[in-house]
């Protein structure tokens, strides 16, 4: 018997998919793990990339803890955080692991993404008489919603795969099937467990592009990037 015949009848199994070890159980463990993580990680990058990206100042910040958030691996800071005894083995060290993954991403499309709106199209809101935060959410943020999702996509997408290496400090997920499936030699539950991981993230990027859809204004939808910058001043205009 090859090793994915072995998968699809661990996959087929019904015993799998039932109690506190089962594939649902399972998957809630993962989900819960990344929304955890990135619903952290958002309250911290994004009211600090929109502020920044207003004022127009902290670009070097915002683009520099970007880059050197991707550098560090997040293994190893999954090692670190379970080896402090204040955070110790499990789910948290897990959670705060992720957290810290999932900030540079968003972080930096924010920024960035702020900064690239037109200038015409602050001038003429300040024009009819917005104030600033008024500026911000009223202009900045629709007319750069489109990146700023583009970097909750990554962020999301990358957390809930990468949420797999909890397993490896005791926490849940689909991770422990592979965790598991290897200290057992169980090419089956190894083979089944990584499917399990990659259907699943597969999932959360079709859905979190969808939503990308539905949150961009109707106008933009189909603007190509290169001329949306031309177009933001005239959607200011009749807003």
């Amino acid at each position: 018997m090859n090793d994915l015949q072995q998968a699809w009848e661990w996959l087929t199994d019904p015993a799998n998919w039932s109690g506190p070890n089962g594939i649902p159980e399972r998957t809630f463990e993962q989900l819960q793990i990344s929304f955890i993580a990135f619903a952290i990680a958002a309250a911290i990058a994004l009211p600090i990339a929109l502020v920044l990206g207003h004022k127009g100042r902290g670009g070097f910040l915002a683009l520099n803890v970007g880059n050197v958030g991707r550098a560090i691996p997040t293994f190893a800071l999954l090692i670190i955080f379970a080896s402090w005894d204040v955070v110790g083995v499990g789910t948290l060290a897990a959670v705060l692991a992720l957290t810290l993954f999932a900030i540079p991403p968003l972080l930096t499309n924010t920024y960035t993404a702020i900064r690239d709106v037109d200038d015409d199209a602050r001038e003429a809101a300040v024009g009819v008489g917005l104030s600033g935060p008024q500026v911000l959410f009223r202009v900045e943020i629709p007319l750069s919603v489109r990146l700023i999702f583009t970097g909750i996509r990554t962020s999301l997408t990358q957390v809930v795969a990468t949420a797999t290496l909890a397993a490896i400090v005791g926490g849940g997920g689909l991770g422990r099937y592979i965790v598991d499936g290897y200290a057992l030699q169980d090419a089956g539950m190894l083979l089944g467990g990584a499917f399990l991981v990659a259907v699943l993230t597969l999932f959360v990027e079709v859905a979190l592009a969808l939503c990308q859809w539905l949150v961009t204004p109707r106008a933009l939808r189909r603007v190509p990037e290169r001329s949306r910058s031309a177009r933001s001043s005239d959607l200011v205009t009749v807003s």
